[in-house]
């Protein structure tokens, strides 16, 4: 499951996160959030059920106040229970832009990630999704320095790429503008309120949550939609059977 919030200002996110993490049961395998900033990401994570962790219980006891964050927890289906598995993930491009992922789905087939397993640090499709993204960046930028825009084409070249047969639902942020991006129906719920946007893999609330656009790419600066990439039409649909193949491959490892 995935979280996310965009907003104009410092919001205090306790009430969400505690809803949030209440899931964890049905996601045991590890909790990770990010408070974000533009120059900054204070990464916390483990691998461990979040509703057992003393220090998140901790954690939340006192305002968790950021503009943007991210969190996460984890149902293990690529990469075993470890620290280094658990999101999210944060890297540094050429030019100092820090990006930060959360990714709730899994990859069965996209060559493009391939080449990174030699190169991540753990064994998930959602650590190769992060290097390959620093890869595209830091190539497109060899030429001229990369306006906003131009970020936001790439990274909606990259997801229009990788979406096909696979569940790609995930939040990116460069600690300016959050992206968004779901393509299996009914997985990803937005709140919009006012100077605030918040997404979650279920809605948290009794607010107005709503089914996030889909098969699209979408950029939030300051609570607000600033870009709609391009529609890409790659529904997923789950298939127990496919997921059943990658436990068959994993247990063997």
């Amino acid at each position: 499951m995935i979280f996310g919030l965009s907003a104009l200002q410092d919001t205090e996110t306790n009430e969400y996160l505690k809803a949030f993490y209440s899931h964890s049961p049905e996601h045991p395998h590890g909790w990770g959030q990010a408070v974000l900033r533009q120059d900054s990401a204070l990464i916390e994570k483990e691998s461990l059920e979040a509703s057992k962790s003393n220090y998140l219980r901790e954690r939340l006891s006192v305002p968790v106040r950021a503009r943007l964050l991210l969190a996460h927890i984890r149902y293990a289906t690529v990469g075993h229970v470890a620290y280094c598995n658990c999101h999210p993930f944060s890297g540094t491009d050429a030019s100092g832009r820090r990006w930060t992922l959360t990714h709730n789905g899994t990859i069965f087939d996209c060559p493009a990630l391939s080449k990174y397993f030699s190169e991540q640090t753990g064994e998930t499709d959602s650590e190769r999704i992060l290097l390959c993204l620093l890869d595209r960046i830091n190539a497109a930028q060899r030429e001229k320095p990369l306006s906003f825009d131009a970020r936001f084409a790439l990274l909606d070249a990259l997801i229009s790429e990788m979406a096909a047969g696979n569940k790609l639902n995930l939040m990116l942020s460069d600690g300016r503008d959050l992206y968004v991006h779901t393509n299996c129906r009914d997985t990803l719920y937005c709140l919009e309120k006012e100077n605030a946007a918040l997404f979650s893999t279920v809605p948290l609330t009794n607010e107005d949550w709503r089914p996030a656009p889909f098969t699209t790419l979408l950029a939030y600066r300051d609570g607000k939609r600033v870009k709609t990439g391009t529609d890409h039409g790659c529904e997923y649909t789950e298939d127990p059977e496919h997921l059943k193949f990658l436990y068959q491959i994993f247990s063997e490892l």
